[in-house]
């Protein structure tokens, strides 16, 4: 690991562990071209020619003629706008005048270890020892705008971290309409584009397509990272999968408006742009002052998908959640909402805590409907009061009965919004986000709250913390349910409207940094409509978050490959429910849902009181395999065998122990048909010259593992296959557990 700048070429050289990142100045005006970005080289002799400087049209130096067609083909590491570069911007700017051209040209740069915090902003982290980071100084002299490019390695992950601090140092006021986090050039070998799309409780669907020439791109503009885009592209090189082939991954360490982009031009190289949204966007920078963008995690993989997603588990994992649970069991937690919706009282809850508590179940989640007068969702959101016709005395003398169950407890809010049909805003209507003179847009009978304001901020977190100070509450399901639309504050004037929604985003990461240091023990999970805002940005403030609201086993299959593509599994809240499921009606066996929900933060969304006796039988069977194998879960290598998504009959993954002595195959049998043979998958990072003893995970009385029998080394099992057995009927999981066998 390591940056270096090489004097004699003028070059920067960025090293992970497996990856080389090369940037050049050319010209005298200091133009920084990206080099290369790939395999990591010993010896980069030679690779400035990969700037095509030494052809036509040349540099301005030596061939001012046809400057325009300089900076139209030259590989900009933060592309220019308005003088000459027809391709996709990094960064705009309005001045007094009303121009927009920017052109941002090498001046100085920095070289130290560590890595500093972005003010405001999630980030990943690291100590001196692990992580290395690069500033270079550009700068527009004629707007008197400076621009900061930092780059953060990492000694144990092929993770680049890249953003940009502007900041005016001229002497009247700019206006930022478009301030980039990345900007990446490179030829483009025919690369397909990798995204994730979808819908509420169909969240991050995978989907890959070539992209040709013109712009093809995944944004949003809900003020959320949302449930039908995701703030991720990976573009994979003809004939890369998941185990071989190269592949670039950009992720956008935020959680307002994104885009990503890439655009094939003339040349056919591509650009690669990341960071906030620029539409409604427009951020007034007065002399002295800066802004940040938020961070894009850049990773490069010669191994293809997989690679990629190493890279990515391993950085988040220990270099962005900071939860003390991060390496802790999670309580498995039971939550009332499917069971009871708005319908509950003191003794319903107590009911579910008493069956849960006898079953192995370690938390009851008291869900929406417990504050103001919220009896269904039309009303009350920013009244955080206890409802004492529901609970009797207010929370401590529910909370105590169980805790003396040996249960925790947890709660739900939703902070970031407010009903028309409230105390707050009877009191405060100008808290609500809306154009003046225009009637805001409801959405789920509910208005969000300008939390850009301090005082909204204040108001919000002072009730919460009433609340949880109240009693021994030790979980928090923060939720978000409805886009930001009409877009109008208040307390912003007219020249700082174009700022509401990335202060929106400031104001709610600055709610949660305050939870949890009011709370440093507080086991924190985001929400929005179940993964509306699954992103990296949330990872800082909480170690997992939930997944989907559609908890059918089937359809989470999908919704839970395409997370772990990105996340490790820690992070993916994911419950058992009742059939026919709440969402889309579909019958499961109870050990299916099981096992699927396994593969996350594990726990029950259902009444229990209501299963019948032979699901309620499971539950002590399933809370015993989630103490027995969570461990390896959550710290362990996570391989993708089979996809459900693209073969549509069967679903496996495999998870190794950190140590390699055990190692979980997960399958699921979608669906089944006549007159096949059985499947062979090739298990991943087994070790040559070992064999492996074969357990089938049983839900049977007494026993977790039954011997099958079955020996293979590691060579049978990752070049031959692991058999997996046709089963009878639809929708049967099965988990197979290996064991190395001492020598």
């Amino acid at each position: 690991m390591g940056i270096r700048f090489l004097e004699q070429e003028r070059m920067f050289a960025l090293d992970t562990p497996n990856t080389t990142y090369l940037m050049g100045i050319v010209d005298r005006e200091g133009f920084l071209g990206h080099v290369y970005y790939g395999k990591k080289l010993g010896d980069v002799t030679g690779a400035k020619e990969l700037l095509r400087t030494l052809e036509g049209p040349f540099t301005p130096e030596t061939n001012s003629r046809d400057r325009s067609s300089f900076l139209d083909a030259f590989p900009f590491e933060y592309a220019s706008h308005g003088v000459g570069d027809f391709r996709e911007s990094s960064v705009r700017v309005r001045d007094a005048n009303g121009c927009s051209a920017v052109l941002l040209t090498y001046r100085s740069h920095n070289i130290y270890k560590g890595k500093h915090a972005l003010p405001g902003l999630p980030a990943v982290f690291g100590s001196e020892d692990q992580v290395e980071t690069l500033e270079i100084l550009c700068e527009d002299p004629c707007l008197g705008l400076r621009a900061v490019l930092s780059y953060s390695v990492f000694e144990d992950t092929d993770a680049i971290a890249r953003s940009v601090r502007f900041e005016n140092a001229g002497g009247a006021v700019l206006y930022l309409e478009k301030a980039m986090s990345m900007c990446l050039d490179m030829d483009n070998p025919g690369f397909d584009a990798i995204t994730l799309h979808g819908s509420w409780a169909r969240e991050r669907h995978m989907e890959r397509k070539p992209i040709g020439h013109g712009r093809f791109s995944v944004s949003t503009l809900r003020g959320e990272t949302s449930h039908q885009e995701h703030c991720f592209m990976a573009l994979a090189a003809p004939g890369a999968d998941r185990d071989k082939g190269e592949v670039y991954g950009f992720h956008l360490v935020y959680s307002g408006n994104f885009l990503i982009q890439a655009e094939v031009n003339q040349f056919d190289s591509v650009r690669v742009t990341a960071g906030i949204q620029p539409e409604d966007f427009c951020w007034k920078l007065s002399p002295g002052e800066s802004f940040q963008t938020p961070e894009v995690i850049l990773t490069y993989s010669a191994a293809g998908l997989g690679g990629m997603t190493t890279s990515l588990h391993h950085l988040y994992r220990n270099h962005l959640i900071r939860s003390p649970y991060l390496h802790q069991k999670r309580p498995i937690l039971i939550n009332n909402w499917e069971a009871t919706y708005f319908d509950f009282d003191e003794k319903k809850l107590l009911d579910i805590a008493r069956e849960s508590a006898s079953l192995g179940i370690e938390m009851l989640v008291m869900d929406d409907g417990w504050f103001g007068n919220r009896f269904d969702d039309n009303r009350a959101l920013g009244d955080w009061r206890v409802n004492e016709e529901k609970l009797k005395g207010g929370l401590g003398p529910l909370v105590r009965q169980i805790n003396e169950l040996g249960m925790k407890f947890g709660i739900w809010f939703e902070p970031e919004m407010i009903s028309e049909e409230s105390e707050l805003y009877r009191q405060h209507p100008d808290w609500a986000i809306a154009v003046p003179g225009r009637r805001p847009t409801l959405s789920r009978n509910q208005y969000v709250l300008d939390i850009s304001r301090r005082e909204v901020r204040d108001c919000i977190l002072e009730q919460v913390f009433a609340v949880l100070h109240s009693a021994n509450i030790e979980y928090v399901k923060w939720d978000m349910n409805r886009p930001l639309t009409d877009l109008g504050s208040a307390a912003l004037p007219a020249d700082r409207q174009g700022e509401l929604y990335h202060r929106y985003v400031l104001g709610m990461y600055e709610m949660q940094e305050r939870l949890i240091r009011e709370f440093p023990n507080l086991l924190l999970e985001n929400c929005s409509g179940g993964g509306g805002r699954f992103d990296p940005g949330m990872l800082y403030y909480s170690p997992q978050i939930w997944c989907s609201d559609d908890t059918d086993a089937v359809e989470r299959l999908a919704i839970q490959e395409s997370t772990a593509m990105l996340y490790p599994l820690s992070t993916m809240g994911a419950h058992v429910s009742v059939c026919p499921n709440h969402t889309v009606g579909r019958n499961t066996p109870f050990e299916t849902r099981g096992y699927v929900a396994l593969a996350g933060t594990f726990g029950y969304e259902l009444d229990i009181t209501a299963l019948s006796p032979e699901d309620k039988a499971m539950v002590p069977r399933q809370t015993a395999l989630y103490h027995r194998f969570h461990d390896l879960i959550r710290e362990g290598e996570y391989y993708r065998l089979s996809s459900y998504q693209e073969n549509h009959s069967f679903d496996c993954f495999q998870v190794n122990s950190p140590d390699g002595r055990e190692i979980l195959v997960f399958y699921t049998q979608v669906l089944n048909g006549p007159a096949r043979h059985s499947r062979f998958v090739r298990l991943k990072g087994l070790e040559e010259g070992v064999r492996y003893r074969v357990s089938l995970v049983t839900m049977e009385e007494g026993a977790l593992l039954r011997d099958t029998g079955r020996v293979a080394s590691g060579e049978t099992l990752m070049y031959g296959g692991f058999r997996l057995e046709q089963q009878w009927g639809d929708f049967r999981s099965s988990i197979f557990h290996l064991e190395r066998l001492a020598d």
